[in-house]
């Protein structure tokens, strides 16, 4: 248990001292498991599980993703999760979207509850004709597709372990139950700002949940910064709405937290939550 004291940070940003300083933040050094997505040299074949662009690992019975405007889907990367990572280790994880449509998701109402078939017909009316992404979570033993990503540039990426570090401002009487630090931290906290899988999401704005139509609540499974840029091959179109003509961005370039159903509905019952 912790006393009721206020920790903060230390010059260099990580260190622990104490202080007696109420406005100052609580940062705790968590044992969530957490992996940092980075590129890496060398070059992407097909069987490639760790990639932007490249060839896709698909769940059993999916196609590519096709927009509801008729376009094949953009591959901007895939990812093994590793096996220690919360609810969704040992998975596969695979992000698409639309070379045409972009843009920020939310609800118009605030609604937590998504509705029926969400990852087809997802909440807002900007979205009524449907999802213009696809996000993937299987386990299934499947080959690579026969083509490779057309648009972007094929990058190998590596998931590198590292330490969440969650701080909080304002944690009131949290510590003085029973509960692990580690559970009171993630429940009122932000993780690191970085491309990361598992760990405890860097909320912009306010924290977001939602539930799934079975019932469950969903889990966080990935981060992407704001501006993360994808290269593009230079014979394709500058992406609509850009942030860098010689990139695509997911989302409009918005932070993007990826939420998934922890029961597995379907592979597509993954939800983008987007903010600035």
């Amino acid at each position: 248990m912790f006393n009721r004291v206020t920790l903060a940070r230390s010059a260099d940003g990580y260190g622990m001292r104490m202080s007696a300083l109420p406005e100052q933040p609580v940062v705790h050094e968590s044992g969530i498991p957490m992996y940092l997505v980075r590129e890496r040299s060398g070059r992407v074949e097909q069987g490639t599980r760790d990639s932007v662009g490249g060839w896709p690992i698909l769940p059993v019975g999916e196609p590519w993703p096709v927009c509801f405007c008729g376009e094949r889907m953009v591959l901007f990367f895939q990812v093994d999760i590793p096996v220690d990572v919360a609810v969704f280790g040992g998975e596969h994880l695979l992000v698409f979207q639309c070379p045409v449509h972009n843009d920020a998701v939310g609800a118009d109402d605030g609604s937590e509850r998504l509705p029926e078939q969400f990852w087809d017909q997802p909440l807002g009316s900007d979205h009524s004709e449907g999802a213009f992404w696809r996000i993937l979570l299987h386990r299934d033993d499947t080959d690579s597709a026969g083509d490779a990503e057309s648009y972007l540039q094929p990058r190998l990426l590596e998931l590198s372990p590292a330490t969440e570090r969650i701080t909080v401002w304002s944690l009131g009487d949290a510590l003085v139950d029973d509960r692990p630090a580690d559970e009171v931290f993630a429940a009122r906290g932000n993780g690191v700002d970085e491309f990361k899988v598992g760990g405890v999401p860097c909320w912009a704005q306010e924290r977001e949940n939602y539930v799934c139509p079975c019932g469950e609540k969903l889990s966080f499974v990935c981060q992407v910064p704001e501006d993360t840029g994808f290269d593009k091959h230079p014979d394709q179109p500058a992406q609509n709405f850009t942030f860098n003509s010689d990139q695509y961005g997911l989302f409009l370039g918005n932070m993007l937290y990826i939420f998934a159903c922890p029961a597995r509905c379907h592979p597509a019952a993954a939800w983008p939550v987007t903010q600035n």
